[in-house]
Parts: C-alpha cells; structure tokens; sequence
C-alpha cells in the first residue's frame, strides 16, 4: 500500500537507500536483479540463485502536481496504485496498460500500450524525466537533455541497462465516464480502414474519439470499441460480477452502446484478463458465482498459471486424453495499419487462437526510441494473441512462423514473452549499436544481463 501522501517523499527517499545498500550487498561475481513478488513477463527464466535487490521501498506514488499535471511515481508502483492516486484530481496517465498489476517501471522500461496509443503514443513517451540504478551501481537522472542516451535506450531494454527508481510523467484531464460504441465489421479491411480514418482525423463521424481498440472473433467478425469521455450521468454497467466485457461487444450487425465508469473502463480487460480466465473456468456460470470477486482479476490468474507451469499441469492432461503437448503462443507485436489486415488474415489461417485483441498507435515522439525502432509519423497496429497451440516439429515453431511474418511485413514484436530470434537479426532490430554503446557506458563491468541473453536465450 503507498504512504500517505505527506510521508511519501521521505518514505521514498528510504526506500531508494535500501536498494542502494542492497546492490552494494551483491558480491561483484554474482548477477544483479530485482526482487519482485509479481511479473507481467511470460520468457522462461531460470530459477534465481541469489538474492534480490530491496524494492520494498519503491511502491507507492510520491506526489501528484494537479496543476502541473504530473505525478513522481516510484518505480515499482502498479498502475494500479498510480491510477487510484490521480483519478481523484479527475486526472490520469496517458497510457494505462491493461493489467493492474503492470507497474510504471516495467511499462517504460518494456513495452505498454492501450487505447489511447493512437494519440498519446506508448508509456514511455510520457516520462519527464527519471531516476535510475544503473549497472554501475550509480542512481542518475536521465531525461531529453540529461543523460540522453540512457533516457532514449530505456525503453525496451528490460532492466538490462538500469532499473527505474522514480519516474515523472505527465497526466490529462479525464471525465468520470466513458461512452463506448461497438462497431460490428464483416471484413477485416473495412474494419481496418475505419480505424486508420479515426486515427488521422482523431475523429468519428466528427465527434472527438478519446479511446479506440478492437477485438477479432474470426475473419467475418471482429469489432472496433470507440470511447468517448462524458459527464452525462446516467446508468453505467459492471463486468467484476456475472458479465464478461469482451462478451458484451459482439452482436449481430451495426453498432451498440454502452457506458462504464473511468475507472472501470481503465480496468475492463482485468477482471477475466481479457479472455484467458476461461482456461481456469472462470467463464463457465456456475463458477463465477462461486469465485469470490477479490480473485477475479489478473493477479489472481497470473498466480494460477504459474502453478500451471510449474506443474506442468496443462501437458499432463493433454497425455491423457492422448494428445500432444502445447506451445505456448503469448505476444503482442506491431505492423504497420497497411499491412493489418494482410498479417491477421495470415494469422487466421495458420494459427488456431481467438479471439485477437487489436490497438493502433502512433508515437508522440519524432525522434523514435531506438531499441523498439517503430518509425514517427507512422501508425501501426498491436496484434495481441495469447493462448496455446500443439507443438509443432522444432522448438517454438509456431513462434518462429510468426516472427517471420511480422519481420516480412516490417513489423516489432514486444519482448515479454519468447522469442527465438538469431543473434544478428535481433542486433538489427531493436537497435544492437545504440544499445551496446549505451550498456558500455552504463553497465560496464556487465552486472545486468544482456538483453540478447535475456529476451532470447534460456537461462
């Protein structure tokens, strides 16, 4: 829980001299990482060996400047904690990635996004400025004009140049409700092209849109969410109890309507963790009468799935009922919005997982971020897939397909999860020059992992 507001600096201040003495405790020979109760991260990782460093500190939001509109937010802060600081000056992140359990340190140092990208780009690009543990064991404050080069590097390097100890982001101004209207397609291409117009004029049918993602159920289904802020009172609907949201779009032909409060809009993907709660039953009706609410939500099913892992629970009963073992099929990557509909066909036709979540996006920036070189100026959309599929011949070889075909198609794919790249393409695309230049300054006796090393090969 974070610290009253009025102890919150010195609190921080604490927080940010124990990670200090617990770096300096890390015998040089033995690698350095944090100490995390939760991760948003799906890359098999090896079991930790030594101990973590002490962000115990680091949780809470610092203090939010309504005027200035801007909040200092400690590394570890879920987005969570940070949305529940700033909703009460009417105010919120730009960008609040779906899960409340994603924290701002890791949205900026991997990858986030949301319905708003199309206009206020990723996380990351809403950072003022920040603190930041380097490898070298040095706390700096990177920012556009100090500390440049690490400030650009920063996103997508996954803790492998420094860990952010605070950050300062900007915050809008929101209204305490979200107007949603439901926009049925037949074909991807007219769905797409309707979001592309949306995104240039930032408008439909000339009323401002504030929100836009969208969901694929199959190649003659899939729908665009269009969100408008208002302050018109009026009923609102709820999806923590017996509704599920993602079900709640779909319907024959046209549009329909709905509203949500601001903060269970921010919230709507988590309470069934967009639709993977129906691995764990928590679908079915009877189940969800019998689930208790406080674990309806992504945390919940994230500690589930890592019994499932751990226990190989999933493989097991795939033996019994004589069928192969799965491979799991997790990302999130980016295509430009010309290519969208040409990679979803392709994905509809080769990989057995719906529904597919999808979320355009612009960078705010024109200089672009180098270890996740999307180019300015351009939109692209997310293709977010999340499920299993039968192993193939080769390790990974549904993975590999894809990354293939999102490479072809002049694509990014996010590095949370598994990815087999070889060594030279990834040095290509996430920036392999700027990033070792940037690890030598900052890291140079390599306490932190490589980002190859960490991103693609097991450990």
């Amino acid at each position: 829980m974070s610290a009253p507001a009025t102890d919150a600096p010195a609190a921080h201040a604490d927080g940010v001299e124990r990670l200090l003495a617990s770096y300096r405790a890390v015998p040089p020979s033995a690698p350095v990482r944090l100490a995390k109760r939760t991760s948003n991260l799906f890359r098999t990782r090896a079991k930790a060996e030594a101990p973590g460093l002490d962000t115990s500190g680091l949780t809470g939001v610092i203090s939010v400047d309504p005027d200035a509109r801007t909040a200092d937010v400690a590394g570890m802060c879920t987005y969570e904690d940070l949305v529940a600081a700033t909703l009460p000056h009417g105010l919120a992140p730009l960008v609040v990635p779906q899960l409340k359990t994603i924290t701002l340190g890791g949205a900026v140092t991997g990858l986030g996004i949301e319905s708003t990208s199309f206009r206020n780009g990723l996380p990351h690009e809403s950072v003022l400025e920040m603190d930041i543990l380097t490898g070298a064991g040095e706390a700096v404050t990177a920012s556009r004009s100090e500390h440049a080069d690490l400030f650009r590097a920063f996103p997508n390097s996954y803790g492998t140049l420094g860990y952010a100890v605070r950050l300062r982001i900007e915050l809008e101004p929101v209204q305490p409700v979200v107007a949603l209207t439901h926009l049925r397609f037949h074909t991807l291409r007219e769905l797409v092209a309707t979001m592309d117009g949306i995104v240039e004029t930032g408008a439909l049918d000339g009323v401002p849109v504030d929100y836009l993602d969208g969901v694929v159920f199959s190649a003659d289904e899939s729908y665009l969410c269009v969100g408008v802020q208002t302050a018109a009172s009026g009923p609102v609907s709820d999806y923590t109890r017996q509704r599920i949201y993602y079900r709640s779009i779909q319907h024959d032909d046209g549009a329909t309507h709905d509203r949500l409060t601001i903060h269970d809009y921010l919230w709507r993907w988590d309470a069934d963790w967009f639709w993977c709660s129906a691995a764990f039953g928590a679908q079915h009706p009877v189940v969800r009468r019998l689930w208790p609410r406080r674990y309806r939500n992504s945390a919940a099913y994230w500690k589930l799935m890592k019994l499932e892992r751990r226990f190989d629970i999933g493989d097991r009963l795939e033996q019994l009922k004589r069928r192969p073992p799965r491979e799991r099929v997790v990302q999130d990557i980016e295509v430009p919005v010309e290519r969208c509909a040409e990679f979803v066909d392709w994905f509809l036709a080769n990989v057995p997982i719906e529904p597919i979540w999808l979320c355009p996006l612009r960078l705010r920036d024109d200089e672009g971020w180098p270890l996740y070189p999307l180019r300015p100026n351009r939109t692209y959309v997310n293709v977010g897939f999340w499920s299993t599929v039968p192993v193939g011949a080769t390790e990974g070889a549904t993975n590999r397909r894809i990354e293939r075909k999102v490479s072809e198609l002049d694509g990014h794919k996010s590095l949370y999860s598994d990815a087999y790249y070889e060594p030279d393409e990834f040095d290509e695309l996430y920036g392999g020059t700027t990033y070792r230049a940037v690890k030598r300054r900052y890291d140079p006796d390599a306490r932190l992992l490589d980002l190859y090393a960490k991103a693609v090969q097991r450990r």
